[in-house]
This record gives C-alpha cells, sequence and structure tokens, in this order.
C-alpha cells in the first residue's frame, strides 16, 4: 500500500498540483502509514516537507477546534442544540433569524450565506460580527445545506460568550492541552522554515508561512471559528485516536461517549449533502472520501489542502496535509486527489 499511495502522491507533486504533502493512516489504533514527501515551499526556495511541518488548517478548525469546544459545552449542561442563536447573541436576532439555532449553525442549514468577503473593506472582528449579525438570510432555516462560514464564525463567538473566555485560551485549555497537542493553536510562534508556505500575498510582497491563508480569519486578528488553527500531522493524530475512542485519550476522558456520538448523526437526510454536527458525512455523491469508505464514514477538508477522513465501521482514519494553495486557488486538482487515495487505502480492508 505505501508505495502506491507514495506513488500517487508524487505523481500530483510531478504535475505541480501540489507542492507536497505529509500523510498519516491509522488501522485499528495503530499507524500502518506516516510520510513526508516532496516540498514545504518552492517558492522562493525549496524546502523539504517534513513530519513535524506545521500546516494552515483552514476550515479542519471547524472540527478540530469549534466543533469539540461546543460538545464540551453540551457536556457540561451549558448548551443544547435547540438554543436560539439569539439567546446568547441578542443581535443575531434580525433580518429573519431570530428562530436560527446552535444545531441550524453547525449542520450548515441556517440560511446563511456560504461566505462574504469582508476582507475586501478595513473591518475590525467587532464589525464583522455586526455584519453577520445584520445579515438577512438567503434561504428558509432548514430547507437545504448551503456550507457557511458565517455560521462558524457566529458559533465562536457563542462560544466566548458561554464560557467568558477567549476562543483560543478555552480551546488551547480544554482541548490542545490535554490531547498534548503542543505545537497546535492559532497565530503560533514557530520559527518561519517550519511552516508549509501557501499563497503569495501582496501586502506581505512574499509567500505566506505562518500567516492564516483565510483572507477574513486574517482581518479577524488569525482568531476565528471556520479557520485560523494551525497544527502538525502528528497532533492531529491525538485529536484523530481521542475522536475514534469516542472522547478518550491515554485513558482520559475529553468529550463524552455520547456527545461524540451525537455529532456524528446525519441532520440532513433532505439535502444531497449529508452533515453532522460540524462533519461532512459519506454523501451520495461528490464524497471527498471517495466510493469505498462505508456510509457511517465522517470527516472535513480545508481550502489549503487539509483533510481527515473516519470509517469507524473498521476503525480507520487518513490525514492527509497539502499546502497545495502554494501554486494558486485554482485549479483544485486536490478535489481528485483526495477521492483517489482514499479509494486506495480503503481497498486493501
Amino acid at each position: 500500500m505505501r508505495n502506491k499511495v507514495l506513488s500517487i502522491i508524487q505523481k500530483e507533486i510531478d504535475l505541480n498540483h501540489i507542492p507536497g504533502a505529509v500523510i498519516t493512516v491509522s488501522y485499528q489504533g495503530k499507524i500502518i502509514l506516516e510520510e513526508a514527501i516532496g516540498h514545504s515551499a518552492v517558492y522562493p526556495k525549496k524546502s523539504a516537507m517534513k513530519m513535524d511541518t506545521i500546516f494552515d488548517l483552514a476550515s479542519l478548525t471547524k472540527v478540530v477546534a469549534t466543533l469539540p469546544m461546543l460538545l464540551k459545552l453540551i457536556d457540561h449542561g451549558d448548551i443544547w442544540l435547540d438554543d436560539p442563536v439569539s439567546y446568547f447573541i441578542p443581535e443575531f436576532a434580525q433580518q429573519g433569524k431570530e428562530a436560527v439555532r446552535l444545531r441550524d449553525l453547525l449542520t450548515h442549514t441556517s440560511g446563511l450565506p456560504a461566505h462574504i468577503q469582508y476582507y475586501l473593506e478595513d473591518l475590525s472582528t467587532d464589525e464583522v460580527m455586526q455584519r453577520i449579525y445584520n445579515q438577512p438570510l438567503l434561504y428558509e432555516t432548514g430547507s437545504k445545506v448551503v456550507y457557511s462560514d458565517l455560521g462558524f464564525i457566529t458559533l465562536y463567538k457563542v462560544i466566548e460568550v458561554v464560557t467568558k473566555q477567549k476562543f483560543e485560551q478555552f480551546v488551547q485549555s480544554e482541548l490542545f492541552t490535554p490531547l498534548e497537542m503542543f505545537e497546535t493553536g492559532f497565530n503560533p510562534s514557530f520559527p518561519k522554515e517550519r511552516y508549509a508556505a501557501t499563497e503569495y500575498s501582496e501586502k506581505l510582497a512574499s509567500y505566506k508561512q505562518g500567516t492564516v491563508h483565510d483572507d477574513n480569519t486574517e482581518l479577524m486578528g488569525g482568531i476565528s471559528g471556520h479557520a485560523g488553527l494551525f497544527s502538525t500531522i502528528r497532533d492531529l493524530q491525538n485529536y484523530a485516536t481521542m475522536i475514534e475512542n469516542n472522547g478518550i485519550f491515554k485513558g482520559k476522558r475529553v468529550l463524552s461517549e455520547a456527545v461524540t456520538e451525537l455529532s456524528k448523526r446525519n441532520y440532513s437526510r433532505f439535502d444531497q449533502e449529508h452533515r453532522g454536527l460540524g462533519w461532512i458525512l459519506k454523501s451520495p455523491t461528490l464524497s471527498s472520501c471517495g466510493d469505498i469508505f462505508s456510509d457511517q464514514s465522517y470527516g472535513h477538508t480545508g481550502f489549503t489542502g487539509t483533510s481527515i477522513w473516519f470509517d469507524p465501521t473498521i476503525q480507520l482514519h487518513m490525514i492527509l496535509l497539502t499546502n497545495r494553495v502554494h501554486f494558486g486557488r485554482e485549479p483544485n486538482y486536490i478535489m481528485r486527489l483526495r477521492p483517489r487515495l482514499h479509494n486506495l487505502i480503503r481497498s486493501y480492508f
């Protein structure tokens, strides 16, 4: 399996579809593949990809930071899924959003638009939040799935209201420290050469390394609920182990089994895109986990080229980290690479 997996990735590197990748595959609790291949940066000069390369996780932030913190608040009895968002943020109750619930934001069925380019204006984080509070719904809540960054930006503010802590501090103390994720966080300060380079920035007159790629998150000071998290594959492996073990890491319970199972249910059977709480579920078509992963599979992707997928029927998970945006945002070749790799790996079990 190893040689075939690396061959597929190397072909993508040779075609300049991605600079490089780090991949890990775990089967029944044991890592059976762990490799770094290619380059963490090509421009302005090449540097080799390493197992400890730090990646901009992009939207993996949604399931590695925001989701588990909300699950913990459910465990603590601080929130429930049917709480209106406006219970915590009264300003949200306008433009038809009065009845939008936490569940709607977590499942991307709220009616909020997918994305708005706030970064084109010189806005503060508070001003971004006010724009979201003033935003009209684009469709009836609960009628379809529209993947929305705005929903997860709102959720991180809900977490701050409930905990009376800064989001980044709460997730650090409640998740990253217990999981021994010592190289994971927002606005990290490691040496520049440790980061996988992302896109060229006119403002920086250089390629981003350690500066968040997502434009709205950069505007918000590098911290949000939808993007902004940096991590290594080994730190993510700790997180994946906890999720796979229904909330337990090294014998210590981080989340309850009940709440981790709650997150993996299908809340959008009415739509072709199946959604759990935060998680993408295996959908009938165009699933990034490919064709062979079971219907119980769940995972997530990130725009920079990151992904994590679980198939609980055989206790298999795969983490793939690339910095595909180093070569630009389009064309998005990672959309073909992910399902083909998942198919190859799943075919062995």
